[in-house]
C-alpha cells in the first residue's frame, strides 16, 4: 500500500477509482478527483501548501508534485499526464496537458488547456504557456501549434490508457 501521511492536520483525499502504487507517497493537503493514478516512486507532497488534482490525472513513475510554503499551491486540472521523473512545483496546469518525461515546471507558471510540454523542458517561474502549442527546451519556448482536436485525442488516449493500466494492478 502507498505511504499516505497526515501532516499539520491535513490528510490526503481521493476520488473514486484511484490507483496508488505500493511505493508512491501522498502527504498532507492533497485532494484528487476520480480515476487518478500515482505510479511507482512518485511523490505528491502537500505538506507546505495545497495540491488539487482533477479527474484522470496520472503521475508517472518517479514524478514529484510539490508546492512552496504560503506562496505557491499546485493546481492540476482534468486529463493531465505527468511523465516519468517530471517535477511539477507550485504551478497551475489546466486541462488536457501532457508533461513530458523529466520536464520541470516552476512556481507560479500557468499552463493553459491543450498544451504539450516536451521531455526535459524547463518551464521557468511565472511563465504563461498558451493553449494549443508544444513547448520545448531550456528554458521552454513555444515550438509549434497543434490542433485542439488532434491534441485532445492524444491526451485523452493517454489519460484513458492510464486508467486501463491502473486496472491491471488492482
Amino acid at each position: 500500500m502507498a505511504l499516505i501521511k497526515e501532516v499539520r492536520g491535513f490528510s490526503p483525499q481521493f476520488g473514486q477509482n484511484c490507483y496508488l502504487s505500493e511505493n508512491a507517497t501522498i502527504i498532507g493537503d492533497v485532494i484528487m478527483g476520480d480515476n487518478c493514478s500515482i505510479w511507482f516512486q512518485s511523490v505528491v507532497r502537500g505538506d507546505v501548501n495545497s495540491i488539487r488534482m482533477g479527474n484522470k490525472v496520472n503521475v508517472q513513475d518517479g514524478a514529484i508534485i510539490h508546492c512552496t510554503y504560503q506562496t505557491a499551491p499546485t493546481h492540476i486540472g482534468d486529463n493531465v499526464s505527468i511523465g516519468h521523473r517530471a517535477i511539477v512545483h507550485g504551478c497551475t496546469l489546466r486541462n488536457n496537458i501532457l508533461v513530458g518525461m523529466g520536464a520541470i515546471i516552476m512556481d507560479h507558471a500557468i499552463v493553459e488547456d491543450n498544451v504539450l510540454i516536451a521531455a526535459g523542458a524547463v518551464v521557468l517561474e511565472n511563465s504563461l504557456l498558451e493553449s494549443g502549442y508544444i513547448y520545448a527546451g531550456v528554458p521552454a519556448k513555444k515550438i509549434k501549434a497543434i490542433s485542439e482536436e488532434r491534441f485532445k485525442d492524444t491526451i485523452e488516449r493517454i489519460s484513458n490508457n492510464y486508467v486501463m493500466y491502473a486496472g491491471w494492478f488492482e
